[in-house]
């Protein structure tokens, strides 16, 4: 497993995304030594391990005092229960030799599984650590500091849109992802630039540190920085926990705080670190049904990419697929029928009730004017609960017309679900409407894919990303 597979593991098996900070402060410690410094971290890994998806222990608190600080930091380590990650919050920096050193040191002599770098040397400050594919590098892009702005905002001369040096990073940090273990730190004092980096980089972990004593506000960083998915955020807290009168009561409230944000973001099924979603989306450009060059769109917008799902019936394998990604995220729904739209649903629809094995409606586009004159096939008792399937999601608009069609046939309708939401502004309409919204793949996920297998070369995904920044939708 990847770094980052282990810790969606420890996220999803303890359902928590708080990252507890080790830094023994000479303030908190009855004695300022290792060994008293060494023994408020065990108390403190004792107290909240039910809690933790993580722990970031600071190597600068421990290194000040020598050879002591040295071995009390590995005996830390080594004291975090087995599955839980130790990311090693050092921020090296440096080249070559000197970065290999510091990557045996934090990895070998250590036994840290992560550690934090600053990439102001460019690829070569990162590549010593993240060419150890079972660790992971979690790589400082737009720090909680205040004066972080100072070099990190500062605007690329010739990008168009402009971009700021910490989202140009951002992009960066993707391509050197290349063995699922390179992450970004994005300070929680800045929600305004976890939301711009998580567009650039949808599949990334994020740290983000400066919750609580730095003024970081919870709801706006998670929110901000979470991925579609629920995961994808570490929410760093140390202060906060260990000055506590409770620290396990403030782990175990952090947790929960963390968690009543992630709920609308609990079924949107963007499981990026899945193997097989990474075939599915590479089968779609084979088959394609992605196409990229230029095409006019139906709004009469010139789109640089075109989706086209119809030709899913041509791909009995790709459609197979399909469906069963749908039913990853319809399991977790409670309903008694699966409604697919006309057209292009309906082939989908019908894979997705023969491999869940429930029954299928569709609302007609016009009622027949013959026979049973009905305006929604299938056999149901009004009352029943149906959730919509579609290919794609742009406005949301044709959704909100099938509801209508349906529950006035008497069927109940709380959640849509979707193959590919185009991100043009479905999702904040129709959960505005009351609806629950979920996608196996989001446009801009699916182009972070594509990148890395090489299915669009990199022109065409910022072509892409500069149309959907534009708000053209696509």
């Amino acid at each position: 497993m990847s770094f980052f597979q282990r810790l969606a593991a420890r996220a999803r098996a303890a359902d928590t995304l708080l990252c507890v900070g080790l830094d023994p402060h000479p303030g908190e410690l009855a004695e300022d030594t290792a060994a008293a410094g060494a023994a408020a971290c065990l108390r403190l890994i004792a107290a909240t391990a039910p809690y933790a998806a993580c722990y970031k222990p600071n190597a600068a608190f421990f290194e000040r005092w020598g050879a002591a600080g040295f071995a009390a930091l590995r005996e830390v380590i080594a004291a975090v229960p087995d599955g839980v990650p130790v990311l090693l919050d050092a921020k090296r920096g440096d080249i070559a030799s000197t970065a290999d050193a510091y990557a045996s040191a934090a990895f070998d002599a250590l036994g840290a599984d992560a550690i934090t770098v600053s990439p102001y040397l460019g690829g070569d400050s990162v590549a010593p650590f993240s060419a150890r594919a079972d660790r992971g590098v979690f790589v400082l892009c737009k720090t909680s500091n205040p004066g972080s702005g100072d070099l990190q905002d500062l605007a690329l001369a010739g990008s168009t849109p402009p971009l700021r040096l910490y989202e140009h990073l951002a992009t960066l940090a993707r391509g050197w992802n290349q063995a699922d273990n390179v992450g970004l730190v994005v300070g929680a004092t800045h929600p305004e630039a976890l939301r711009a980096v998580r567009a650039r980089a949808p599949e990334l972990w994020i740290l983000a540190p400066g919750v609580g004593a730095q003024g970081g506000d919870l709801a706006a960083a998670v929110t901000a920085g979470l991925r579609a998915d629920g995961l994808g955020l570490l929410v760093s807290v140390s202060r906060g926990i260990s000055r506590a009168g409770d620290p396990a009561a403030a782990a175990r409230d952090l947790r929960d705080r963390i968690n009543d944000f992630r709920k609308p973001f609990s079924n949107a099924g963007l499981e990026l670190g899945a193997m097989h979603h990474d075939a599915l989306a590479d089968g779609l450009v084979d088959a394609a049904c992605a196409r990229f060059g230029s095409f006019t769109l139906k709004s009469g917008a010139t789109s640089p990419i075109y989706l086209d799902l119809r030709r899913l019936v041509a791909h009995p394998a790709l459609l197979r697929q399909v469906a069963g990604a749908y039913v990853d995220l319809l399991r977790a729904l409670p309903f008694d029928h699966v409604a697919a739209l006309p057209y292009a649903a309906l082939p989908i629809g019908t894979a997705v009730a023969l491999a869940g094995g429930w029954s299928l409606v569709y609302p007609r586009r016009e009622a027949k004017e013959y026979g049973t004159r009905v305006a929604v096939e299938g056999v149901f008792v009004p009352g029943q609960r149906a959730v919509v399937l579609d290919d794609l999601a742009t406005t949301g608009g044709s959704k909100v017309e099938a509801i209508e069609r349906l529950t006035a046939a008497g069927l109940e309708v709380r959640d849509i679900v979707v193959l590919i939401d185009r991100e043009s502004g479905a999702r904040e309409s129709l959960e505005a409407a009351g609806y629950g919204f979920h996608a196996v793949f989001t446009l801009r996920g699916l182009l972070a894919r594509w990148r890395r297998s090489g299915r669009v070369s990199e022109a065409d995904a910022e072509r892409v990303l500069a149309f959907l920044a534009a708000g053209q939708g696509a």
